[in-house]
């Protein structure tokens, strides 16, 4: 994935899809979140993501109306729970930048 994920205000498409790292987690009967937040502030999105792929992992969050409501940088992550009840945030060291632009209306 990019540094930076980048959409416009309003804006539904496109996903944000992610390979998490390592290649060998397996996501085979694990749950996904998405979660978003201003830049250090406070928490705007946390819902139900998809694995699109269990092995090689790979996650989607689909956006919903309101997500891209307001333009400004935002720092984002997946949240994994396993099959087995643990859980892992990805990605662990970092977060996803997400960036919404300002769009004319």
């Amino acid at each position: 994935m990019t540094e930076i994920f980048r959409i416009k205000r309003g804006d539904t498409s496109p996903a944000i899809r992610v390979a998490l790292e390592p290649a060998t987690i397996d996501l085979t009967g694990a749950t996904v979140a998405f979660q978003m937040r201003r830049r250090r502030g406070a928490l705007v999105v946390d819902s139900a993501a998809v694995v699109e792929s269990p092995l090689p992992p790979i996650v989607r969050y689909d956006w919903a109306d309101g997500d891209t409501a307001h333009d400004g940088p935002f720092e984002a992550e997946f949240r994994v729970t396993f099959a087995d009840g643990t859980t892992e945030t990805f990605p662990n060291t970092k977060f996803i930048s997400v960036v919404i632009g300002e769009d004319i209306r």
